[in-house]
């Protein structure tokens, strides 16, 4: 594959090809850290790049320019901090193909897949331009003549974001955009599989924000270590850590915050279910299936990695799966014809491995796949398992393309076994009978942050909330009213009467502190 030469030529046309990178200030200034580590090709599995390691004293270099640039940029108008945003947008687009190629260099997504994640930076920079001209609070009514109350939404300060390696810039443009135009500041750290990704979205955002005097406002630290995350969960002075990744990482961050009564945006593990019923249309349904399966090699949160299928349409469904997932071409994420690239290392590899043998060994039927593949990179054939839902392999995220295929009699059971999982991001139901889509959709139904009545569980637009429950961690990034967790409310009353009346009623009259009238 000649990956390394588009490699170089990449790097030099985002403009990193030259830099020392471990911190960045968001001024265009950058800090060079001590040590290094590679950022990994997984096609090929051989570096990409090396990056240096940040220091304690970066992160705090990073971290007070985000508390110092605040003070100045909370009182920038809204509207103002929104054409910051529009114009990132727009060298966004300027560079989507080279971004996507970079993304899908480094994290093995196809290439289609990764011009898509850009796009998404894309599409919810657009959406955080129209919110910084619509931050909008409540006037309420008042129980007292004379009063206005009323609830306003005021920037909240610097907030850290930490992002994982599949989506390396989409969830950090979901949390950085929004959190920009409500006049925060953000304290980025990657992750260490997708260092370059996050490289060059900075040096382009430090060029925008040099034109809107906004350096500062977006910084970043890149380490392959813990305790930067850890520090950023335990400083006070960041009043929001948005984090993605495991829920077994997130289960140890949300204390450290909680501690010290910060907030957490937690968006961990998914473990999404799609339950097809008898009236499914399964032309509908196949496509579906597979992208929520196969897309970015099963490493999304919103993967497709159970299957419930009602017992009559499901001989009918495992013949069609089959001979669909032997027809998925396998192989280097920037050719066109390649729809599932290879996974993100050695350990999620092994993480396949070790997951297919678990269902066998509990009495799971192979349907197809199960192997990985020779060679250099990390490729895994996609998998399909016939399981049983109450296995522990079955009730776990493994990030890699196994599906798990389960028989049901009854929408209520399907139901059921999709909800007794611990996670609770994404969940499907195809079917053409409206009282079972409302059934799914309602109280009782899915206990999922999102629920797709005739499309699959991955690819959720930006508009909408984005975000699951229980083990999921009940955050929400991108559209609807996410922004609000970017931000203080503020209750307010003004009396612009002449007296006052006190709320419920009460009659307290003090003794009078007039001055006494001459005689």
């Amino acid at each position: 594959m000649p990956h390394r030469d588009q490699r170089d030529t990449l790097l030099q046309r985002l403009g990193i090809e030259e830099l020392n990178p471990a911190a960045a200030l968001g001024d265009g200034s950058w800090r060079s850290g001590i040590g290094g580590f590679a950022s990994i090709d997984p096609a090929v599995g051989e570096p990409l790049a090396l990056v240096q390691r940040a220091t304690p004293d970066d992160l705090e270099a990073a971290l007070a320019a985000a508390c110092r640039v605040f003070r100045h940029w909370r009182e920038v108008p809204a509207p103002r901090r929104g054409l910051f945003v529009r114009d990132l947008a727009d060298a966004w687009r300027e560079k989507k193909d080279e971004l996507g190629t970079l993304i899908a260099l480094e994290t093995g997504k196809i290439k289609a897949e990764a011009d898509g994640e850009v796009q998404e930076m894309i599409d919810i920079a657009d959406f955080a331009v129209g919110l910084s001209r619509r931050l909008e609070g409540s006037v309420l009514a008042s129980e007292r003549p004379q009063h206005r109350l009323f609830e306003q939404w005021h920037p909240l300060g610097p907030v850290a974001v930490i992002t994982a390696f599949n989506f390396p810039a989409a969830v950090w443009a979901w949390n950085a955009t929004l959190a920009a135009v409500c006049g925060d500041t953000v304290v980025w750290k990657p992750s260490p599989k997708a260092p370059l990704s996050a490289v060059a979205v900075q040096r382009i955002a430090d060029e925008v924000a040099a034109r809107h005097g906004a350096g500062g406002v977006f910084t970043l630290v890149l380490s392959d270590e813990t305790w930067p995350v850890e520090r950023l969960a335990g400083d006070a002075r960041v009043p929001l850590v948005s984090f993605t990744g495991s829920s077994h990482v997130g289960r140890a961050v949300a204390p450290l915050v909680a501690h010290r009564f910060g907030r957490c945006l937690l968006e961990c593990s998914g473990n999404n279910a799609l339950i097809v019923d008898e009236s499914a249309d399964l032309d509908l349904a196949l496509p579906a299936i597979l992208f929520g399966a196969v897309g970015t090699a099963g490493q999304r949160c919103t993967t497709t990695r159970r299957l419930f299928v009602h017992e009559a349409r499901l001989d009918e469904l495992i013949d069609r799966l089959t001979r669909a997932y032997a027809q998925i071409r396998i192989g280097d994420p920037l050719e066109p014809a390649t729809l599932l690239g290879p996974l993100i290392d050695e350990e999620a590899r092994r993480a396949f491995v070790a997951a297919v043998a678990e269902a066998q060994a509990a009495g799971g039927e192979l349907l197809h796949g199960g192997n990985t593949l020779p060679g250099h990179g990390f490729f895994v054939e996609p998998t399909l398992i016939r399981a049983d839902n109450a296995w522990p392999v079955v009730q776990r995220e493994t990030f890699a393309p196994i599906l798990y295929l389960m028989p049901f009699r009854t929408l209520d059971e399907a139901i059921r076994l999709q909800n007794a999982a611990p996670q609770g991001l994404a969940s499907a139901l195809f079917t053409s009978d409206l009282r079972r889509a409302e059934r799914f959709l309602a109280a009782a139904g899915s206990d999922c942050g999102i629920a797709n009545v005739n499309l699959g569980t991955s690819g959720a637009e930006v508009g909408g909330a984005f975000g699951g429950e229980k083990e999921t961690g009940g955050g929400r990034e991108a559209g609807s009213d996410a922004w609000k967790a970017y931000m203080r409310r503020q209750t307010a009353t003004i009396n612009w009467g002449s007296s006052l009346p006190l709320a419920q009623g009460i009659n307290f009259r003090p003794p009078s502190t007039k001055p006494p009238v001459a005689s």
